[in-house]
């Protein structure tokens, strides 16, 4: 089943330095671009973390310091990855907890401003752990019956992700072939920023989601206990979130006039 596509959708996949969103580092990006008449563009890129790639993520892409001196570094490589994405969707396995937060960090770092206002994102790690609970690997075996060659290469995890959700929707009737259904499908919880610590309650309010201030509503907490904006500003906590925190707060300010 091919996918029915309004607008472009871009797979992706990343490599990186570890697995922390506000602190490591691509170093490689991958990216296949489906549009609606059918035709695909991918791009794949080694990129210069600029930090020392730990021997425990080395061994887990085979991606080595030496491999990616020369490469250039994300801040270089930024406006030709926003081009690729900026009129799609996104998807990925396991996209919307690490690579769509980790991507959007070094997009801000690179002083391009993106988030995800009028897009969707489909994560297919998602729908397989819906409905099988199992590997990136068993699922391409599962759903494709063929083997990931050259597991934890981007663009070998990118390309079994795009097949696999084309295999989902012809195994599962109840799955409707719309990105915007299947983004729904795929969400776990209701986060306003992309690492999870500003979430919605069920009366559609912002809340913390951790802390001393965990379940209270981000509002109040600002009314209350100003310096906590200058806490987050100020603390390891991913750009995107502040980002979002502060725009909540702009939004309090505009509303007292």
């Amino acid at each position: 089943m091919e996918l029915k596509l309004n607008r472009p959708i871009c797979f992706f996949d990343l490599e990186t330095t570890g697995i922390d969103v506000a602190k490591d580092r691509i170093v490689e990006i991958s990216i296949l671009k489906i549009f609606p008449n059918g035709n695909k563009e991918s791009k794949t890129w080694l990129v210069n973390p600029t930090v020392s790639i730990p021997a425990h993520a080395t061994a887990v892409h085979g991606i080595t310091n030496e491999k990616v001196a020369n490469e250039p570094t994300f801040k270089e490589l930024a406006g030709q990855v926003y081009n690729m994405i900026k009129d799609a969707d996104l998807a990925g396995y396991n996209s919307d907890r690490f690579d769509i937060p980790l991507l959007v960090e070094e997009l801000l770092r690179a002083d391009v401003d993106f988030d995800m206002k009028n897009r969707v994102s489909v994560d297919v790690q998602t729908i397989f752990h819906k409905k099988e609970e199992r590997t990136l690997s068993a699922a391409l075996k599962f759903y494709c019956n063929q083997s990931l060659e050259n597991a934890h290469s981007a663009a070998a995890d990118t390309e079994a992700t795009y097949e696999i959700l084309k295999a989902q929707l012809d195994r599962y009737e109840d799955l409707e072939n719309d990105m915007k259904a299947l983004s729904v499908f795929t969400t776990r919880k209701k986060s306003v920023d992309f690492a999870g610590f500003i979430a919605l309650n069920d009366n559609g309010e912002e809340i913390f989601t951790f802390g001393k201030h965990k379940g209270a509503l981000v509002d109040d907490v600002l009314d209350r206990e100003p310096g906590y904006f200058g806490w987050i500003q100020n603390a390891d906590f991913p750009l995107y979130t502040k980002k979002v925190l502060t725009g909540i707060k702009l939004r309090k300010l505009t509303n007292k006039f």
